[in-house]
């Protein structure tokens, strides 16, 4: 299957630094470009793409608020955020507006195009670093209410809940429950469900916000 892919970013020679990039990878191809936050709307709109690589930093509309737009129009496009700005605002307001990724522009191509990868196939690409970061800035900020959907989660949904909200691999729980990792994909599918949350990075997002899981 290949993953069909939206590169938005202001500067044209990243952009074609992209294309030529993702040329080469039989599974990937880049279906369109924007070179601001309109127009990436507009393109994800036409195209579908499975994975928008979103620039923070464009003019007329910025990636954060086209990221929230395109995720509110219901499609299926995930989105991984690229900025050269490695700062904690960054990647909470990314996070917050749906982002299922965060990578840098100056990490290593084999990175970038696992994250692709990740993503598309409904993943979500948080790093341990990123999660610590995300975690101390929502422990600075006022509880939220717990959705009540939280009620509808058996006891080992919610056992799988804290821990992938401690930033977990599938695999990690398993072994911290003794279960499988397949049995992990499928208790994650279902949580997610129950609480109607994206992605991995929401079930953090969620957890955090309302004080249900605390910092170590």
């Amino acid at each position: 299957m290949t993953i069909r892919v939206l590169v938005a970013d202001d500067q044209s020679m990243v952009r074609a630094g992209f294309r030529m990039l993702l040329a080469g990878e039989e599974d990937i191809d880049v279906v369109a470009e924007a070179n601001n936050g309109l127009e990436a709307i507009e393109k994800a709109d036409r195209f579908a793409p499975d994975v928008a690589l979103m620039d923070i930093r464009m003019p007329e509309l910025d990636g954060l608020e086209a990221t929230r737009r395109i995720l509110a129009a219901g499609g299926t496009t995930r989105i991984l955020v690229l900025t050269t700005f490695d700062l904690d605002e960054y990647v909470y307001e990314a996070l917050r507006a749906g982002a299922s990724g965060f990578v840098l522009k100056d990490d290593p191509p084999e990175q970038l195009l696992a994250a692709i990868r990740t993503v598309a196939a409904g993943d979500a690409l948080l790093s341990p670093t990123v999660t610590k970061r995300v975690i101390e800035r929502f422990m600075r900020l006022p509880r939220a209410t717990p959705p009540s959907e939280l009620d509808d989660l058996s006891a080992r949904e919610r056992d799988v809940f804290r821990l992938v909200a401690r930033g977990l691999s599938n695999a990690e729980i398993g072994q911290e429950l003794f279960i499988s990792e397949t049995t992990v994909k499928t208790h994650v599918t279902h949580l997610l469900q129950k609480l109607n949350l994206r992605d991995r990075v929401q079930v953090v997002v969620l957890a955090h916000q309302t004080g249900l899981v605390e910092s170590d």
